[in-house]
């Protein structure tokens, strides 16, 4: 995918692996030029070789990190906001845990459009897909603080949405389900956790990263130019029953 000035160009906060890798692998698909991030070293130097795609280390809680690694892009097109932790086990209901997923989940992304801002509207066409969840909608009796900072990114979607419009900047939002990554492997371990999933789940399997990613290629598509302040589930039906 090219426009006159070259090919697009996207970011993929916390790309390195899982969902937002099958979101890179659709953007590379796509045409895109692809940077993805990685919280540590080796999740950067895990990210497969490929001409179109790079990477590079980044906590989205560091200012200045954050700074640096927009700064040095030459252009963007789109930035999709993957990074995210969970807490699990009650470890949310302290403080300074809460804190912290907040900062990661909610701050962290608020962060990023921000840095990317100027970017994107230059693009005239600038896409932001922010990473929402199932727990948008329902509570996470153990996981308080991710439930809470997901809820947030529907509003923070929706709000962006209509102060940027202008700026020809559409931002929208993914809530995944049950997908296959690490995050979810001791779910998918677990056999009677795995059963009740796929017991609640209409289509009765897990999704894959490349469901994930397919989405997201669309939305940050010119088909999807007049969509804007959506909030797509990608679950199998998880979330309509």
């Amino acid at each position: 995918m090219t426009t006159s000035s070259g090919p697009k160009r996207a970011l993929i906060t916390g790309g390195a692996r899982g969902i937002g890798f099958g979101v890179a692998e659709a953007l590379l698909k796509a045409g895109y030029h692809v940077t993805v991030t990685g919280l540590t070293d080796e999740e950067v130097a895990a990210v497969p070789q490929h001409d179109h795609l790079s990477s590079a280390r980044l906590d989205v809680t560091d200012d200045q990190a954050v700074s640096n690694l927009v700064s040095g892009l030459k252009s963007l097109d789109a930035l999709v906001n993957c990074a995210g932790i969970i807490l699990r086990g009650g470890a949310e209901y302290e403080i300074a845990s809460f804190q912290k997923v907040m900062d990661v989940n909610l701050t962290g992304t608020m962060r990023m459009c921000l840095a990317v801002r100027e970017k994107l509207g230059t693009s005239g066409h600038g896409v932001i897909i922010n990473t929402a969840s199932m727990l948008s909608y329902f509570g996470g009796p153990l996981t308080p603080a991710y439930a809470a900072s997901k809820g947030a990114i529907v509003q923070l979607t929706k709000s962006l949405a209509v102060a940027w419009a202008e700026e020809g900047i559409r931002v929208n939002a993914i809530a995944p389900g049950w997908i296959e990554t690490d995050l979810t492997r001791g779910a998918r371990e677990d056999a009677a956790r795995s059963q009740a999933i796929l017991a609640r789940t209409p289509m009765k399997r897990w999704g894959i990263p490349a469901d994930i990613g397919g989405v997201v290629a669309h939305l940050c598509s010119d088909e999807a130019r007049f969509i804007t302040g959506a909030v797509i589930p990608i679950d199998g039906g998880y979330s309509a029953q």
